[in-house]
């Protein structure tokens, strides 16, 4: 085993990367976050490889592509025998503690039928110590805490129901008792007395929807100083209709059914968002902060991110079951106190299955055959690896194979025509849809996301060369579990994973 040393592994939900460097960051409500991207390295391009919730950290956590787990819904099984974070720094003698949630459905063949984690996609992944559950739909012991403070506490999804007449009037619960703080005291409070050592998995819920805040996060930021979302026309083609029907702003606040999507609406969601992170970021600060009272900060690994990110009405959708670029861009911070760069930021494209390889690397594990990322460790030490990647590759599975989502349905496909890819490259991304549905291309020197360019004459040569390139991933990541190994005359041989 290595020598002792503390793990701290974030991931906060739908939260997009412009708060921390792009459009929404001009307001600045994330001091925390900013102040750990000054003393680690950011990464700038990275981005999920799959969405939803389950199938996204299904993929951070056992570092593989969608195409080679298959856990591509929200209630698809994850095979029991994958390794992962969990698994794998157990073998380094680290007890990997989860406060909140990992969504992962479990595998029914190790399971008797009426086992009740067969009732929920909402399960731990295998290996991991379930601290403190808080889960979107369950979170036991949270309504424990506010039924035992004295709030009548409804079922689930009332319990994210304002107070009040409008959609950013307070939640039913103060600010020291919310789903965010809670799940920090937990976490801070067994860090405290456990020996040095641990690995604490702490993932907040917020600020995923339904979008519901405390006083005075519900408040903390000025609608009237918004923009409106970026909009640019809509893309023309036979998915994004039905998208559009299935993602209403109504679908982010619980009790507004009719909420209209008005200018007014639309500033009012996003500066509630914003809100919310704020409040994840103050309470992350209170954990840093007491890393460092205690002398334990330069002795954690630090690691932030997000599982996907959120429309937030640009484009007129919300949510994440789309191809557009902010439902799957997002943060990720790294501080290693055993690696010299401070301040950093990494503009080569990342992906969220090197975060896994990468914690790994950083506790002189070894990176098991089955994960597709890269240890992102070189950049830390202030290297730039050989022959990095220059796409991004991202699935969605938009089917369901026993109730038929809308978007299926409208485009009379089967499940397992109910699929896009995206590879994005240094100037333009691609959208190839299954089923026999038209491609996208988008050439973001031009009007990004707001044209699509795959008709034009002029732009063949690259969407043949976007098309080769989508193939050449998907051939080269094909699932690797043996990948590498050969069975000879004198006994089972490894090769050497690729740096």
């Amino acid at each position: 085993m290595a020598a002792a040393r503390n793990v701290l592994f974030v991931i906060i939900d739908q939260l997009r990367a412009d708060c921390l460097f792009g459009g929404l960051a001009a307001h600045d409500v994330l001091p925390n976050l900013r102040a750990l991207m000054a003393d680690g390295v950011t990464f700038r391009r990275h981005f999920s490889v799959a969405n939803p919730c389950g199938p996204s950290r299904a993929s951070i956590l056992t570092g593989q592509y969608a195409m080679n787990h298959r856990s591509t819904r929200n209630g698809t099984p994850l095979p029991g025998d994958l390794p992962n974070l969990a698994t794998e720094v157990r073998k380094g003698g680290w007890l990997p503690l989860l406060f909140g949630y990992t969504d992962t459905t479990r595998d029914p063949r190790g399971l008797p039928p009426g086992d009740p984690m067969l009732k929920s996609y909402e399960q731990a992944m295998p290996g991991f110590v379930e601290a403190c559950e808080m889960r979107l739909e369950e979170s036991w012991p949270w309504r424990a805490h506010l039924a035992a403070k004295g709030y009548a506490v409804p079922p689930y999804p009332a319990i994210f129901r304002p107070s009040g007449p409008r959609p950013d009037d307070p939640a039913l619960y103060r600010a020291e008792d919310s789903d965010t703080a809670f799940l920090t005291d937990r976490a801070l409070g067994e860090m405290r007395v456990r020996p040095e050592g641990w690995f604490v998995h702490l993932t907040y819920l917020r600020p995923h929807p339904p979008l519901v805040a405390p006083a005075p996060w519900n408040r903390l930021v000025d609608p009237a100083t918004l923009p409106l979302p970026p909009g640019g026309g809509e893309v023309r083609h036979p998915f994004t209709v039905p998208s559009r029907a299935g993602s209403p702003i109504a679908g982010m606040v619980e009790g507004f059914p009719d909420l209209a999507p008005s200018d007014e609406n639309l500033r009012m969601l996003r500066a509630l968002y914003l809100g919310l992170a704020s409040e994840v970021d103050h309470h992350l600060g209170r954990i840093i902060a007491d890393l460092k009272d205690r002398g334990l900060y330069d002795s954690t690994l630090i690691v932030v991110t997000a599982d996907h990110g959120e429309m937030l009405g640009d484009h007129g959708l919300w949510g994440k079951a789309t191809f557009h670029d902010a439902a799957w861009h997002t943060p990720l911070i790294l501080r290693d106190p055993g690696a010299p760069a401070r301040g950093a930021a990494v503009d080569l494209p990342t992906e969220s299955v090197d975060v896994t390889p990468t914690i790994l690397d950083c506790l002189g594990l070894p990176v098991p055959d089955t994960m597709d990322g890269r240890s992102l460790r070189p950049f830390l030490h202030g290297e730039s690896p050989a022959a990095w990647r220059r796409h991004t590759f991202s699935e969605l599975d938009f089917g369901d194979p026993v109730a038929p989502t809308g978007v299926q349905q409208a485009l009379g496909l089967r499940a397992e025509e109910a699929n896009l890819a995206i590879l994005r490259g240094p100037d333009h991304t691609l959208v190839h849809f299954n089923g026999g549905l038209p491609p996208l291309l988008f050439d973001h020197r031009a009007a990004g996301e707001s044209r699509d360019v795959a008709g034009d004459p002029a732009a063949q040569p690259v969407l043949l060369e976007m098309s080769r390139a989508m193939l050449d991933h998907r051939m080269r990541h094909a699932n690797g579990r043996f990948a590498r190994t050969m069975v000879r005359s004198g006994g089972v041989a490894v090769g050497a994973r690729p740096s």
